[in-house]
């Protein structure tokens, strides 16, 4: 099994609320007011969690004139990326869903992102030590390396010491999650939880659930 982190393990809102929050407080020795740059953050962050440029837009969406965004944007992705929650909740039933299919089955954590956000969340959510490998694309060669781009799910399977025909992957984004299985063969459990959980089924998973625990109820009875 493979099992993506953001939006299926646990709600990465509350992730992106606390670094909205961290950018204000850097924004505030700048001289802005850290409450309403925050609301600017999580405004774009809500427009898509994934695209680039979140400072900039929040910035401007903030009225500052580019010179001012120019000088500010590196002080606060620097806030942003090196923000590192001491907590971050599950989804209902998450954790004991897991430790389920990993009662039966090898698990790797197949994730996108800056690495050290990406090991900080897994911290966060407390289970570093729940899977037997864990795969950040963006170590395998950078953005261009996250999914549907295959070579991190081919890096899961040889963690685990299956070919990746034998895998099933568990995600919440079909053009994503569902694309790197349907790339490599393997099979995919969809949940409908976070932010794309009401997006189109494209690519089609082999199952859609509602939830992690409906995944591993569904494994297990198979």
């Amino acid at each position: 099994m493979v099992v993506d982190l953001d939006d299926t393990l646990y709600p990465q809102a509350s992730y992106l609320y606390g670094a909205a929050r961290a950018v204000g407080r850097a924004g505030a020795a700048a001289g802005l007011d850290p409450v309403r740059l925050a609301r600017a953050v999580r405004r774009q962050l809500i427009a898509g969690s994934d695209r680039g440029g979140t400072i900039d837009r929040a910035l401007h969406g903030y009225g500052l004139p580019p010179v001012e965004v120019a000088t500010l944007v590196p002080v606060l992705v620097a806030a942003f990326t090196g923000y590192r929650p001491r907590r971050l909740p599950l989804f209902p039933g998450a954790a004991a869903a897991l430790a389920s299919i990993a009662a039966s089955y090898p698990v790797a954590c197949l994730t996108d992102g800056n690495p050290l956000i990406q090991r900080a969340k897994l911290a966060a959510v407390g289970l570093s030590d729940s899977f037997t490998a864990v795969v950040i694309t963006d170590e395998l060669g950078g953005r261009s390396f996250r999914k549907p781009h295959p070579e991190g799910l081919r890096s899961a399977a040889a963690a685990l010491g299956f070919p990746p025909a034998d895998l099933v992957m568990i995600g919440d984004r079909p053009g994503k999650d569902m694309a790197v299985a349907e790339a490599l063969g393997a099979q995919s459990i969809r949940v409908r939880t976070g932010e794309y959980a009401d997006a189109p089924d494209d690519p089609a998973a082999t199952a859609v659930v509602t939830d992690l625990p409906e995944a591993a109820a569904l494994l297990l009875s198979l």
